[in-house]
Parts: structure tokens; C-alpha cells; sequence
């Protein structure tokens, strides 16, 4: 490698480090340019082809009954032929003494008769719900993978520490969940084998003290998962969600814990969100000297760094990339907003972007607002109407890889991924030979599944 090219940042490229976002002429040869210095600069290029790659959807349980979203949408908009995996959020893990899978909501998952169909065939008794549209959709689309992730960020983390603390912890946990959800008894008289290909981990977040036994608590899975394929002939998939964060990855051994999965859902996103006074890139791919933060490391190439340093096989490492925005309002506007101190978290807005939502309530919000209904957090299909449009303009961080939007009138400032940011991202996956990437929530994207559609594209 030219020496000269390791010294070389995204300015010697003619790139300015903050511009206008909107047309191509202007953002074009920038990309072209961020390519090359990714292709210097990232920890682990190979010069073979890359190998197919994983692209998988969260979706959301809980996400449909506002939204209208449902999995039936996967279909009709084409997202699930672009999709190698689903992983379906979220199934309990009950609490103490003696934790077992359970269904987080019996009505949603296969209770729900009104749930629109998938094929056009009605649904037979007694399966209902997500699940039974899931199997709807998995006719359809054979090669696809559907995965149920065990807990989540709102989970009673003492129910993983309890279980995975001993032998017969784990053992009854693994068989609970592989007995509800990979043989397929869903709840007594409801049976749905092969309906899912494997379970998703999703303990946020081991201890220093639960290190052992995280590891320990995966051995289990992938043991009895093992035996199972044994019985079937099949192969289970299992893989867990890791943190971005040192402090949360320093506590999993990492090595040892990738050589249970298939592969890892790491957080690509959250960088920056609700818990920060200060604006800053939510879902970064590299750092800058412009980062007031930058001593954190806190972006997506660190992150990845720190993986593959630990023993990770890059094939495994799966790349987070948001399907929604962070914000902040009371924001001035130096800097078009980036790394200001913020008076509040963002407003609900209305999801045309036209103004705020009226009753932004989860229980009873008023119609026509952002479907995350959440303040500090916008979703795609919102930040479409956002882009140059009601008061917000667009800018595309050059050096760190990511869109921003500011209005000067409210002060109100947004992080997300663009089509561009996200063209570069994928760029940077299929150069570094990782395993794929995955979105959260399929839920947030617009009607079209635009900008699924678009990461799904450039990692092929």
C-alpha cells in the first residue's frame, strides 16, 4: 500500500467535510473518494470476492397496531425477497427462580384473527397472528431465515443472570425456548413446527461478573440446538446481540462467545441518542478531529476494529444500521447543528413533517403522527419529509459518514442514515469481508421499504 494514502483524509478528495445533501452531482465524486480512503484505511481488506451476504429485518411485535404495519407489508412492498433473515422482536424470558421462554403477547403473536394475510389464503384455527402470517411468508420465500430474539433492551436482565448462573439454569432455559419456539409448541393446542430456524440472544447487557457464564449460556443453546439437527437433519441458527459500547463488549468473551453463533447482530446505531446533552452522529462510520468526543471512539470502524482485535471472525460480525433518527431541539446553529448543546430531545412530529404530533401518547396517540411516538426518535418514513422540505436542510458528513438535518427555525437537529451514508457502509462491509448487516425496525421505513431495498442492493 502507497504510504502516502494512509495519511490521506476524505479533504484530499475535494470533499468538504460538512455539504449539501441533495443533489448527486454534488455528493457523487465525495462517495467515489470515501471509497478508496475506506478501502485504506479499514482494518482487514481481502482481495477475494465477498461471500453472500447476511441481510436481516427486525421486526417489531409491538410495531403494528399503531403503524398499521404488518408482516404482510414484507410482501406487498417487496422487502422480503431482499431479506436472508428475519428476527422477530421479542420473545420473554420470565423472571426468577426459574427462568423460561415465554410469549410477550399472546394476541399479537397467534391469537389476533384479523391479521391481514400474507398470501390471500385466511388463516386456520387455532394459528393466528404474526406467527402464522410468518409461515405465510416463509412459503413464499423458502430461502428466508426467521429467527425469535429471547429478551431486548426492556427485559428483566436478572432473569438471563439467574438462568445462565448454573447448569440446570441454562439447561432449562435452552430446552424452554427450543421446546416453545424450534419444535414449535407455541401454547397448548397451538403447534408450529418450523416455524422458526433458530433463536436470537439478546441479553442487554452481561455483567463483568456474568462473563463466564454468558459464554456458558450459549454453549447450552448451541448444544441443544446440535442435538436437536441431530433428530431433524437441519441446521439451528443461533446468534446474539452485541453492544457497540467498550464498557458493555469488555464484559462478553468475545471469541469464545462468536464460536457458539452463527453469527452477531452488533449495534451499529445509538453512538449518540436521548442520554447526550450534546448533538452528535448517532450511527457513525469513522471518527473525525471534529468530534469533541472523539477520545470515546465512539464509531462503527472502532467498533468493528475491536471485534476482529478480539478473535471475532469477520464472516460473523453483522453490521446495525438504523432505520430511524436521534434528535435534539433548542439546538443553535453553528456547525448546521452538529455538536451543540441541546436544550430538549426532539418533539414527536406528525409523520407527513409538517408539525408536532397533538397526542403523541403510546396508549392513545392522536392520528397521523410518527410511528415511533417517542421523543428524541424519528423514523425514516418521517425523515423523508424532512429532507430540504417544512423548514429542515440537509448535510452529509463527508469524513464520518452521516446525514444530518437542521432547522434554524426551531433549532432542532436530526442524525440518521441516507441512501448515501448507507451506500458507504455496505461499501465498507464487502470490503472488510464481514458477515452482512441487518436494520431495526423494518417497521420505520417507508411504504416502499426504500432504504431497506437500498442497503440490500449495495450489499450484493
Amino acid at each position: 500500500m502507497d504510504p502516502r494514502l494512509l495519511s490521506s483524509s476524505p479533504s484530499q478528495f475535494n470533499c468538504a467535510r460538512s455539504i449539501r445533501a441533495p443533489r448527486t452531482s454534488r455528493w457523487l465524486p465525495c462517495l467515489l473518494g470515501l471509497l478508496v480512503v475506506a478501502q485504506c484505511l479499514s482494518p482487514s481488506f481481502g482481495q477475494q470476492r465477498h461471500r453472500e451476504k447476511i441481510f436481516a429485518g427486525w421486526f417489531e411485535e409491538w410495531g403494528n397496531q399503531y403503524s398499521g404495519y404488518s408482516v404482510a407489508a414484507l410482501q406487498n412492498n417487496g422487502v422480503a425477497d431482499r431479506l436472508s433473515h428475519l428476527i422477530y422482536a421479542f420473545a420473554s424470558v420470565s423472571a426468577p427462580p426459574a427462568p423460561v421462554c415465554a410469549i410477550a403477547d399472546p394476541v399479537a403473536a397467534y391469537r389476533d384473527s384479523h391479521a391481514p394475510s400474507v398470501s390471500g389464503q385466511p388463516y386456520a384455527a387455532p394459528l393466528y397472528g404474526n406467527f402464522a402470517a410468518l409461515q405465510q411468508l416463509k412459503q413464499l420465500h423458502p430461502h428466508l431465515n426467521v429467527l425469535i430474539s429471547l429478551g431486548g433492551a426492556a427485559a428483566d436482565v436478572t432473569a438471563f443472570q439467574t438462568a445462565a448462573a448454573s447448569p440446570q439454569g441454562r439447561a432449562r432455559l435452552a430446552s424452554s425456548c427450543i421446546d416453545m419456539f424450534i419444535r414449535g409448541n407455541i401454547a397448548p393446542g397451538v403447534s408450529a413446527p418450523g416455524l422458526f430456524d433458530g433463536l436470537h440472544i439478546d441479553w442487554e447487557f452481561p455483567t463483568a461478573t456474568d462473563k463466564q457464564n454468558f459464554t456458558a449460556l450459549l454453549k447450552e443453546f448451541r448444544a441443544q440446538l446440535d442435538a436437536l439437527s441431530k433428530e431433524t437433519g437441519k441446521h439451528y441458527l443461533l446468534s446474539f446481540e452485541s453492544p457497540a459500547g467498550p464498557k458493555n463488549y469488555g464484559n462478553i468473551d468475545l471469541k469464545a462467545a462468536a464460536a457458539q453463533a452463527d453469527f452477531l447482530t452488533i449495534d451499529g446505531y445509538d453512538y449518540a441518542g436521548s442520554w447526550d446533552k450534546q448533538t452528535n452522529e448517532a450511527s457513525p462510520l469513522f471518527e473525525s478531529a471534529g468530534n469533541p468526543l472523539l477520545a470515546q471512539a465512539f464509531s462503527i470502524d472502532e467498533t468493528v476494529k475491536a471485534y476482529l482485535k478480539a478473535g471475532v471472525p469477520p464472516a460473523k460480525y453483522t453490521m446495525g444500521i438504523p432505520l430511524y433518527a436521534a434528535g435534539w431541539t433548542g439546538v443553535p446553529g453553528a456547525n448546521h447543528g452538529l455538536y451543540q448543546t441541546a436544550a430538549n430531545l426532539s418533539p414527536v412530529l406528525l409523520a407527513d413533517g409538517s408539525g408536532l404530533c397533538v397526542n403523541p401518547s403510546k396508549t392513545s396517540p392522536s392520528p397521523g403522527c410518527d410511528p415511533i411516538l417517542t421523543p428524541g426518535l424519528l423514523a425514516y418514513s418521517t425523515v423523508e419529509n424532512l429532507v430540504d422540505k417544512n423548514g429542515y436542510t440537509a448535510w452529509y458528513d463527508a469524513l464520518r459518514v452521516g446525514a444530518t438535518l437542521y432547522n434554524p427555525l426551531t433549532g432542532t437537529f436530526y442524525s440518521y442514515d441516507s441512501p448515501m451514508s448507507a451506500a458507504v457502509k455496505t461499501a465498507y462491509i464487502k470490503r472488510n469481508n464481514l458477515g452482512g448487516a441487518y436494520v431495526w425496525a423494518l417497521n420505520y421505513d417507508d411504504s416502499t421499504g426504500s432504504l431497506t431495498k437500498e442497503i440490500a442492493a449495495g450489499l450484493n
